[in-house]
C-alpha cells in the first residue's frame, strides 16, 4: 500500500522517540486529517446554496423531524449539542433568509416553535440529497462492508467517549 503523510510523521515519531508507541497517532492523525478534508468538500456543497455547515444542521434537523418540521428551540439546541446563544444566531441567519419561521406554540403562548418554511423545505431537500451524494463520492474508495466496519469501529469509539 502506498505510504501517506501520517506514515511518514510515524517513522520520524520511530526514528526520534523509539521509547514511545506512536501507533494511536495512525488513526487520530488519519481522522484529524480527514476530518479538515471532508468539511471542506461539504462546506463547498453548502455554499453553492448560501449556507454553511451550521444552518444545514439546522434544516436538516428540522427536516429529520417529520412533518410539521417543527421543533421548540430548546429540542433543537440540544439535537446539535449548541448552547442557546448558538442556536439563536443560527435561527436569525435562517429567518433572515426566509428558510425558517418562529412562530408561538400553540400549547404555550410563552414558547415558540422553529419550522421550515415552504422554501425552507424545498432547499434542503435539494441541500440533503446533494450531501448524501457527496458522502458517496468520498468514501468511494471503499466497499460497502468495509464503510460498515468503519462506521461501527467509529461508533464504538463515539460510544467510549460520550457524554450521554
Amino acid at each position: 500500500m502506498t505510504k501517506d503523510h501520517v506514515d511518514f510523521v510515524i517513522e520520524q515519531w520511530h526514528d526520534e522517540r523509539p521509547d514511545i508507541d506512536p501507533s494511536p497517532m495512525a488513526v487520530i492523525g488519519r481522522l484529524v486529517r480527514l476530518n479538515a478534508i471532508i468539511s471542506n468538500e461539504l462546506q463547498q456543497v453548502f455554499s453553492q446554496y448560501e449556507l454553511n455547515l451550521g444552518e444545514f444542521d439546522v434544516l436538516a434537523t428540522l427536516l429529520r423531524s417529520g412533518k410539521p418540521y417543527a421543533l421548540m428551540p430548546n429540542n433543537l439546541f440540544k439535537s446539535l449539542m449548541l448552547s442557546s446563544g448558538a442556536m439563536t444566531n443560527r435561527i436569525d441567519r435562517l429567518e433572515s433568509k426566509n428558510l425558517v419561521q418562529r412562530r408561538p406554540d400553540s400549547a404555550d403562548r410563552r414558547s415558540i416553535i422553529v419550522s421550515l418554511t415552504p422554501e425552507g423545505l424545498d432547499l434542503i431537500n435539494i441541500v440533503i440529497s446533494h450531501h448524501v451524494n457527496k458522502g458517496s463520492e468520498l468514501l468511494s474508495g471503499l466497499s460497502k462492508d468495509e464503510q460498515e466496519t468503519i462506521a461501527g469501529l467509529l461508533k464504538k469509539l463515539l460510544l467510549q467517549h460520550s457524554q450521554n
